[in-house]
């Protein structure tokens, strides 16, 4: 759970974004752009390439999975049982909206871009 909970730390969402999908799917276009930051789902505006390789991210750690109807894939995402752990911690915490240290920066960065196992960090 430690590593679903930096990795969340290091995105650019608030947990108000994810406390939203432990609801419904929530769909790219509804975070990108302005329209996230306007809703309090993102720090800044992001664009939709950047913002689905973000959520992306959280899909590989295990907190995200996309959504499937009856045509493949869409363009939503929703928590999985990991997922709801993170938030329902952070719920019984107060919902705290902490950032990463630069530790935490550099343990994920190493993750997410060398794919080796959170251990060995």
């Amino acid at each position: 759970m430690r590593r679903a909970q930096r990795a969340v730390w290091c995105s650019p969402f608030y947990p108000k974004l994810l406390a939203e999908m432990r609801l419904r799917s929530v769909s790219v276009p509804t975070i990108a752009e302005d329209s996230g930051m306007l809703q309090g789902y993102t720090r800044q505006p992001l664009a939709e390439v950047a913002t689905e390789t973000e959520l992306l991210w959280l899909v590989d750690v295990g907190i995200l999975r996309r959504e499937v109807d009856g045509q493949g894939l869409t363009d939503s995402f929703r928590l999985t049982p990991l997922g709801r752990q993170v938030v329902e911690h952070w719920q019984r915490q107060g919902c705290p909206d902490r950032r990463a240290s630069l530790l935490d920066y550099v343990k994920n960065g190493v993750i997410r871009r060398l794919r080796i196992p959170d251990w060995l960090v």
